[in-house]
Formats: C-alpha cells, structure tokens, sequence
C-alpha cells in the first residue's frame, strides 16, 4: 500500500523544516505532518458540510500535547493517560486562533476545527512554530475557503550571563502581522520594532514556501454560500436607526435602539423568517458608524479624544487579613487583586510534555458574569480567563525578584468587579499594586493599556486609539495591549480582526501606549510609591540556609526524625522545606519561632574545623573519655588522654556530667569530632 507522500522543505535559523502530505488523517478536509528539527506535528483541518444557525462564525483550534512525545507517561498515578488540555496547550491553541480566525470570511457559517496534535518533541524546537505553520499549510492546501496562508517566528534574545532579555512570537499574512505575542524585561520601543521588522521578514519566507506547496497540491476552493442579508430588510434598517445610533451607544441605550428596531418592523408586518438577518444588519451599520466617526471626524463613541485615558482611581490594603490587596480603576473597568505569601512548598508542579517545572509565581484571572451584568454559571477559567491571566503574569514577571533575594512563593488572584474594556491590563496594574502592598520588594511600578485602530477598508486611513472600551473593542480592528514601567516594556498582546497592521502602525501604536502607561503609572505612584518595608504581619516570615547536598538525609533524619523534631520544638508552628540543591527554607507567622528552627538547623550542619573552640554541656562519661553536646544534634568527644597534661585515672576526677567546659577541636572527619581540653590550657 502506498501513502503517496509528497514532502517539501525548507530551513528557519538553520532548522530544517519539513511538510509532508500524505493519505495519513485522509477523511479530513486536509491533514499534514510538519517537522521542525525533530519536532513532529499531525495538523488536521475539517469543515461541516451544512450551515450552522447563528450570527456568529463557529471556529474551533484544539492544541493537543501528547506526552509520548517527550517520552513520558503522564497523568496522575491512577490514571495513566493526558488529562484536560494544560494552560501551556490552551496558550498555544489561542495563539494559532488568533492567527489564523482573521483570514476566514466572518459570514462563512459552516463549523471549522482545527486539530494540531503534537507527535515529537525534540527539546529544542517549539512546537507553536510548526503547529502554526502545519495549521496554515492545511488550510491553504484545503478546499476550505480562507485568506491565508499565514506563519509564525519566535525570538529569543539572552544577554552574556544568559539571563532571557525577551522572548517573542510575531504572526501573520504575508503582507502584514496580526498575532504578537512577546514578554521581556524593560525593553526599549525602538527594539521591539526591529524585532517586528526582523520576524515578519521570515514569516514572508516561511509564507512563499508555503504558496509553492499551495500550487502544487492545492485543491480548489469550495463555493461556499455566505451569509448575505436581504435588501428589503436592509433598507428598512438603515432608515430607522438613522441618526441614533451615536446617542444609543453614548447613552448606553444600544439594546433599547435594538428592541424599538424589532417592533417598528414587526409592526410593518415583517415576520420572523424576515427578521433574522436584522441584527447582523445592525452590526454592520454600527460598525461603519463607529470608523467613520473615528477616522474622519477624530470622534469616539464616549466623546474622547483619541488619545485619552477614561479616569483612573486606586486603592491597596483593603483587606486586612490578606497579605497585600490592591484595587484598580479605570472608567467603568474595575479589578481587586489579592497577593497571597506562601513557602516553597505552596510552588506550583507544572507537568507538560515540554517540561516538568515547579513554579513560584502565579497570577490568576477570574471574569465573573455579573462584571458585564449578566447571569451565568461558573465553570471556572475558560480559555479567555486562562489567556489574560498569562498576559498580566508576564507583564509583572520581570519584576518579581529571584528567590535568593525573595524566599516567597507568591500567587495573585485579578478578580474583575466591572469589566468594559482591557480587565487584562486593569489586572496588571491592580496586580502591582497589591504586590507592593504585600510588602514584595519590586523596584517599580508597572502599568499597562489597551490599544485599539479603526482602519479604512483598504487601509490607508486609520486612527489609533488609547484605552478602548466595550463598543471600540467589539466593532474595532485591533487590540493592542501594552505593559510596562517608565523604563521599557514588559509584555505586548495583540490580536485584530482585520489581516493585520504594518510596522508604521505597530511603531505609532507603541509611542500612543508609552504615552498612556507613564499616565497611568503616575497615579499609582501616588496610591502607593514603593512597596512596603516588610512583609504583612499575617505573611509567613521565611529565613533560608544552604547545606552541603549530602547531608540532606542527615538533617531529615531516619523517617523525619530530626526535622519533625525541629518542628516539633517549634510548636508545630514553623513548616521546612528542602530544595534538592541543599537549601532550606524555614517559614512561619511567628519569627521567633522561625529563627528558633533556624538557629537549630544552622548548629547541626555546622561543619567544624580543626582549631576551633567550642563551649558545651558534658553528656555522658565514658570509661574512656567525655561525650560535650555542641547542638543541633552534634555532639564531640574528649579522649581521656586530652583531658589534662599528665595522667588521668578516671575521668570523673577532672570533669563530671552537666558540667559546662570550653574545648578546642583537634579532629574532625567523617562527622566525628575529637575534642581537647588540654590543648585550651596549652594555648594559654
């Protein structure tokens, strides 16, 4: 039997990347096998073969790991197989969305779904590349209708102590980028431009590989019927809302406009086989309503310029018991933040097929129904919650000091109160806020804003605007969010709705969003200007030390025998935890109890060295010597023969049980210590 592969390559930094088509996956619309290195994916691409009722596009991307791949045997103990989707996949599988949702014709009303499943990881090559290559390579050789094809790049920059400076992901068409991904630490806008400039050029590389595969093996584009509304109706539309729908959206009476649409028309007899394409008509004409007033009159829907910010309002410390709380305002988008101290053993294990990594600081955003005024069950995070929460934790991670100087697992809960426009980077900046609060020594603050462009439909006209809202986010081009301090940027995102935007537009959208962010950073300065001195009373207090690694076990002790008893000491009130590497964190509320536990663990690793005096308690005698307690479970003895120049007879004669002496180590090997306490008399 023969696959009839047909396999086509080309190179990305000196990669080689593969796509190979066969009969493999052959029920679906297209299926390829994308290689990066000796990372290997399976995309597949299915479209319905009927219209599904609705005013909206159903597209599905599923990003599916298999820890296989890696060469491992996942899932808890009981049940040995891949569990639900990890936040790293979910990531994934949004940033091909985001990339390749813009090129599909928003009136398309078949079910797409896109299934990029992971088969082999080398270690090396990530896999987002190639999914997204695969994903784009299946579609453009498809008979499904779509704009692309489209490709994706990372960067990653590190300095000379290879210490990551950023890290970034640029998507897009050929002609423009329209999916940003990117995280770093204080970096200039002028270096974020190079690198967009940089990326977008192997993306046209990656995209002219994939038009010769397309010629190739391409298979003609269904004739999809698009959803078109019917003229009647359309012009019924247009005269009624005329001239009210700029109030309707100021004073927030859009569904009143709705409503009073649908009677009017009912009452001219339309039924509802007629009424059903109403709202899409409506959509449209708010859409052109809301570019236009932007693009050719500089006006925004609440009667902003173009470039300001809606009021901002702060608070920190809201809530006593926590350990840091801070909230964020701006217009009617409201986030409380609460900072939660923890020891390490609170870190989080992070078990994907790429890695297996323990992590200490998270940030996670809830978006509650009743932040929009609506009803809804909670399910918990959705791919949305789990895509701001990652946007927000980036922007604040530069800052977050390494755990030599920090000892602290810490976790950030962004609960969203009111949301109309940008909860991501009202969360980032509520999240510093409470940070600070919390007594989390960040050196700065960092603030962020949302961004937003209203282009023409040939994109030679357009406007940027600052700190978009609800209607400018819905029926805009883009979403640009920006975060950072007053010295550099920590985290873009940015995804539209159009095919993309160019470096001018990227480069102006950066200069209007630093604008914004000093703006907004200048305001919480003045709720809170550094963070606080000292951790919460509430907070554990953490003191750490390093052992050598070998003596690890001695410290736990048979069973945890000497650490629970160090434990146990300390009223039950302290917890100790041990890193592989040999260092240990002692935490606790009370800080002397803390340093109890400290003082305790610091004595019995002491390594002694020859020469060294020491004062202790006798123990026990011995017929031929004296055994001194030294703490911390150590303990040295005297030879009968160092107890004093001459001979002894018995030692009870020179020293006796519970007496307090001073001695001078002359032998320390192997854990024993060899005491003297003629050698003090000889020094003197």
């Amino acid at each position: 039997m023969d696959l009839h592969k047909k396999t086509f390559t080309t190179e990305l930094d000196g990669e080689k990347i593969s796509i190979e088509v066969s009969d493999l996956a052959g029920q679906a619309n297209a299926a390829v096998v994308g290689r990066h290195g000796n990372t290997v994916v399976l995309a597949t691409v299915v479209m319905s073969k009927e219209d599904r009722m609705g005013d909206f596009f159903p597209l599905t991307v599923d990003y599916e790991e298999r820890f296989y791949a890696a060469g491992k045997i996942g899932g808890s103990r009981f049940v040995r197989r891949e569990g639900k989707s990890s936040d790293e996949s979910i990531l994934s599988g949004r940033l091909i969305d985001r990339t390749v949702r813009p090129l599909f014709d928003a009136r398309l009303r078949r079910d797409v779904q896109i299934v990029v499943t992971v088969i082999s990881y080398d270690g090396k090559n990530d896999p987002d590349i190639i999914g997204l290559l695969s994903s784009s390579c299946a579609l453009a050789i498809s008979d499904i209708p779509w704009g692309g094809p489209v490709a994706g790049v990372q960067t990653i920059k590190t300095n000379e102590k290879g210490e990551e400076e950023y890290r970034s992901f640029f998507a897009g068409p050929e002609q423009y980028v329209n999916m940003i991904e990117f995280e770093g630490k204080e970096i200039q806008e002028g270096v974020a431009l190079e690198v967009f400039v940089a990326a977008h050029k192997k993306v046209k590389e990656l995209i002219s590989f994939q038009k010769n595969i397309v010629k190739e093996i391409g298979k003609k584009k269904l004739d999809v019927m698009l959803k078109e509304p019917d003229e009647k109706i359309k012009k019924l539309v247009k005269e009624f809302i005329e001239g009210k729908i700029g109030p309707a959206l100021r004073d927030k009476t859009f569904s009143d406009l709705k409503d009073n649409l649908f009677k009017h028309l009912t009452s001219l007899g339309e039924t509802e086989e007629t009424l059903k394409d109403v709202e899409a008509i409506l959509e449209t004409e708010t859409d052109t309503f809301v570019h236009e007033e932007a693009i050719k009159h500089d006006r925004r829907v609440d009667g902003r310029k173009l470039n300001e910010i809606r009021p901002l309002y702060g608070e920190v410390g809201l809530l006593e018991l926590t350990h840091g709380s801070g909230l964020f305002v701006r217009g009617q988008t409201q986030v409380l933040a609460v900072t939660t101290l923890a020891s390490s053993a609170a870190e989080q294990l992070v078990e994907t097929m790429e890695s297996t990594t323990k992590r200490s600081f998270m940030l996670h955003y809830n978006f509650p129904s009743f932040s929009t005024g609506e009803v809804g069950k909670s399910r918990g995070p959705g791919r949305r919650e789990i895509g701001h929460g990652a946007l927000a934790a980036k922007a604040l991670r530069a800052l977050i000091p390494p755990k030599e100087e920090f000892p602290y697992t810490i976790r950030i809960v962004a609960e969203t109160l009111s949301s109309n426009g940008s909860s991501s980077m009202a969360s980032t900046c509520a999240g510093c806020l409470s940070l600070m609060d919390a007594g989390v020594p960040i050196k700065k603050h960092i603030g962020g804003i949302a961004m937003g462009l209203m282009a023409s439909e040939d994109g030679k006209e357009y406007k940027i605007l600052t700190d978009i809202q609800g209607p400018e986010d819905h029926y805009g081009d883009m979403d640009f969010k920006v975060a950072g301090t007053k010295d550099g940027v920590t985290a873009i995102q940015m995804d539209v709705k159009i095919n993309g935007i160019t470096a001018e537009i990227f480069e102006r959208a950066l200069a209007q969003a630093k604008e914004a962010r000093f703006t907004i950073i200048g305001v919480m300065e003045k709720i809170i200007p550094a963070a606080r001195p000292q951790v919460s009373k509430y907070a554990p207090k953490i003191l750490s030390l390093k052992i050598p690694q070998d003596r690890i076990g001695e410290l736990i002790g048979p069973g945890g025998k000497n650490i629970n008893g160090i434990v146990a000491e300390s009223e039950n009130k302290v917890t100790i935890d041990i890193e592989e590497d040999g260092t240990v964190y002692v935490a606790g509320v009370d800080i002397a109890l803390v340093e109890r536990a400290y003082n305790t663990i610091q004595t019995s690793m002491k390594e002694y060295e020859v020469g060294e005096i020491v004062t202790g308690p006798i123990v026990r005698i011995l017929e031929f010597g004296a055994i001194v307690d030294l703490g911390g479970g150590q303990d040295g003895m005297i030879h009968v023969s160092e107890l004093k120049e001459g001979f002894v007879k018995k030692v009870e004669d020179v020293v006796h049980e519970g007496q307090v002496v001073k001695a001078k180590i002359i032998r320390a090997e192997e854990g024993r210590i060899g005491l003297s306490l003629k050698g003090i008399e000889q020094d003197k």
